[in-house]
């Protein structure tokens, strides 16, 4: 199981949001890419990286930042955050990004998200972020009536990478991941699950480990390495014994 650790970016600094609100940003550095080298250090070869500013303006408004982290870290990073044209999606490939995240267009414009999976095969990760089992979108400002299952479902056959599942009433709260829910999404659709949202220690990655066989890839964290409840290091050796 990989262990993603998360860099949001918000303003050309690192932050975390609590439940996806942008007024609760929590600000833990202002050089992107000195937090990606610092991940590297301990370990890691794969990177969560999130344009904020992004993800509602429906374009990139953190490419620096994003450039910036690219260039210095050694391993592969996936990409989100209002990503929705080809342009954009081709743009990052050309960057050097080695996966791109798609919810809202995963939502709106499924036909063009399976497009994109077909031209960038093992590239396209789709993003399916719940409240209360329903996907939400819009950099989870707006919920749809569209359930997380019939969502993933859609592209069980379009050839995307995984499924990012992010349980929104916990990300950022260091609640606990829902390991319940993402399990049981695991099981119901073919694809590759990666867990996101409310991490709060190393009990979370063991358990998610254990579920490596039924479908888990992988798990986002992101305050938990910040606040130093949880060992990067530690974490990714967790996840390898027992995943």
């Amino acid at each position: 199981m990989i262990v993603f650790p998360a860099i949001d970016l918000k303003q050309g600094q690192v932050v975390r949001l609590a439940e996806g609100d942008m007024a609760r940003a929590t600000v833990y550095g202002d050089d992107p890419a000195a937090q990606a080298m610092l991940f590297a250090a301990a370990g890691s070869q794969f990177l969560h990286v999130v344009d904020l500013d992004g993800s509602f303006a429906g374009r990139a408004e953190n490419r620096e930042a994003v450039e910036a982290i690219v260039a210095v870290f050694p391993g592969h990073v996936q990409l989100g955050g209002g990503i929705r044209t080809p342009d954009a999606v081709a743009g990052w490939f050309d960057l050097g990004v080695s996966r791109v995240v798609m919810g809202t267009a995963a939502l709106k414009d499924p036909q063009f998200v399976k497009d994109m999976a077909r031209e960038y095969p093992g590239g396209i990760v789709v993003a399916v972020d719940a409240r209360d089992g329903m996907v939400a979108t819009e950099g989870w400002a707006q919920v749809s009536d569209v359930s997380i299952v019939d969502m993933a479902r859609r592209f069980e056959d379009a050839g995307v990478a995984s499924l990012l599942f992010t349980d929104i009433g916990r990300d950022g709260l260091l609640k606990g991941c829902n390991i319940d829910a993402t399990v049981d999404l695991a099981r119901r659709t073919d694809l590759p699950v990666i867990a996101s949202g409310g991490v709060k220690g190393l009990d979370d990655i063991r358990l998610l480990a254990l579920h490596a066989g039924n479908g888990i890839e992988g798990v986002i964290t992101g305050r938990a390495l910040y606040d130093g409840r949880l060992d990067l290091a530690a974490a990714i050796a967790m996840a390898e014994r027992e995943g």
